[in-house]
């Protein structure tokens, strides 16, 4: 195949699997972490995907850091701008350094993260720009202002970049995964996780390999005809 992804926040959680994944599926894959360096020695060593670190908030360090992916790899053609954080409270607890912090990572992150990609996808006439939002940038959720307007915002972004990248064979979509089995999720005391769970219909948690396979499949020459679309994978929590 001879191509390369890039996914940020991509050696843990969903990140991981989507790696792991693109990696299976013959990509050469580079994979973002923002500080844990242990957790990033391992994933390499596990996986054989490189690792870089860079903070997907500030763009001289993204710049850098995707120059770095490319003289490694080669060019990048598919980018899972997938690194987020919460910081939640309230809206009336909420600090200007909570909303702040997440708006830096969530969504000037995904601009720091496609932005110095993207006139090299014009250049080639094609490209891959898959953003992993989240159920609740579709519903809103309480105490997650910051974190909902962030993934609201990255669904604006994706159906623009759509528009603009159709004619040079860029494709641009969006994955809002429900409540996914992750660490994150499964370090939740298990009382709410359980009402967390009676939410779903179908009667349990995602698996981070199932956000994966969407990935793949939008990542892939057949999702061609696929731009400014979203994939709801949340087992039956929401319908848009």
């Amino acid at each position: 195949m001879g191509r390369t992804a890039l996914v940020t926040g991509g050696s843990r959680g969903i990140g991981a699997a989507i790696s792991k994944a693109l990696k299976a599926e013959g990509y050469d894959v580079a994979a973002t972490y923002a500080g844990n360096d242990e957790a990033a020695s391992k994933f390499t060593e596990e996986t054989g995907i490189k690792t870089y670190k860079w903070n997907v908030a500030d763009y001289g360090e993204s710049q850098a850091g995707i120059a770095r992916v490319e003289a490694d790899l080669g060019p990048i053609d598919v980018v899972v701008a997938n690194a987020g954080i919460t910081r939640d409270a309230p809206f009336h607890k909420m600090t200007p350094e909570q909303w702040n912090e997440v708006i830096d990572i969530n969504l000037t992150g995904v601009f720091n993260t496609v932005h110095p990609v993207w006139p090299g996808m014009r250049e080639r006439k094609f490209g891959r720009v898959i953003v992993i939002s989240s159920i609740n940038g579709q519903k809103g959720q309480f105490a997650q202002v910051n974190y909902a307007a962030t993934k609201a915002g990255d669904l604006g972004i994706i159906k623009s970049l759509a528009q603009e990248g159709a004619r040079a064979g860029i494709t641009a979509n969006a994955i809002c995964p429900g409540y996914i089995g992750t660490d994150m999720v499964m370090a939740v005391p298990e009382k709410v996780r359980e009402q967390i769970i009676a939410q779903i219909p179908v009667g349990r948690l995602g698996e981070p390999e199932e956000i994966a396979r969407c990935v793949v499949f939008l990542a892939s020459e057949d999702a061609g005809f696929i731009t400014g679309s979203t994939i709801s994978a949340n087992g039956g929590q929401f319908f848009v």
